[in-house]
């Protein structure tokens, strides 16, 4: 099952199948296509798992294992790299919510994401190679985006798990928090990003032209949420 939540401009997918540890079938990926759909406006889109043990751990390889043909295995990996693409293309913020163990294609879910905040005793790694594969959800190129060429070849490679710690050196996770305050502390930090700034931000660091940044900046410092912001900050420093 995947879960939509929309809470005050932030939408929350999460993939809820305790039974596969959050892992990916066929019917989720269409459940994870009409959540995109319902999550369009969002100002900003969470991606987590349910429970704290598993973010996602892969593809569900007992449903997938049916698929025994080359055309077959390539419909499925085209079909999931698109959804991938669409949550890398959304645009507005979007946050991976690592509140579990992240592996195989369920780092490639991670990392379509802008942003991943991880629970501190996570562990997270592209292995897909342990299965003799290798990631096909775009996942591969994104992995390097992030951390380098030799260091992804690296990772993905050989398969290495790495934990919270590692991870977060690295550049693969950008932000570790405690478990204990885990859930209230991803919500204030996507809250955050759910603000019309972040989402022009983000635009503006995608590529705008200078005079579409500078069109973006213009709106927002006429908007009322400006000004009373503003004046707030000037009463304060008189």
């Amino acid at each position: 099952m995947v879960d939509l939540e929309l809470d005050d401009g932030l939408a929350i997918i999460t993939i809820d199948r305790p039974h596969a540890r959050n892992a990916i079938s066929l019917e989720t990926m269409d459940q994870l296509d009409k959540a995109l759909d319902g999550a369009e406006g969002a100002r900003a889109l969470v991606l987590t798992g349910a429970g704290d043990r598993a973010f996602v751990s892969g593809g569900d390889l007992k449903e997938l294992a049916a698929l025994r043909t080359e055309w077959d295995a390539s419909t499925m990996a085209f079909r999931m790299r698109s959804i991938c693409d669409r949550i890398a293309g959304f645009p507005t913020p979007t946050i991976a919510v690592l509140n579990g163990h992240a592996l195989g294609g369920g780092a490639e879910f991670a990392v379509a994401a802008d942003i991943r905040l991880a629970a501190d005793d996570i562990k997270i790694g592209f292995n897909q190679v342990t299965l003799e594969i290798m990631p096909a959800w775009g996942g591969a190129e994104r992995l390097v985006a992030l951390v380098g060429y030799s260091k992804a070849l690296l990772l993905a490679g050989t398969g290495t798990v790495l934990d919270a710690a590692e991870a977060e050196r690295i550049g693969l996770v950008d932000k570790l928090l405690p478990r204990a305050s885990f859930d209230d502390d991803w919500r204030a930090l996507a809250r955050a990003l759910a603000s019309r700034p972040a989402g022009e931000i983000k635009r503006a660091m995608k590529g705008v032209s200078t005079t579409e940044a500078v069109a973006a900046f213009a709106r927002l410092w006429v908007s009322d949420e400006h000004w009373a912001a503003a004046d707030k900050v000037m009463k304060r420093d008189k």
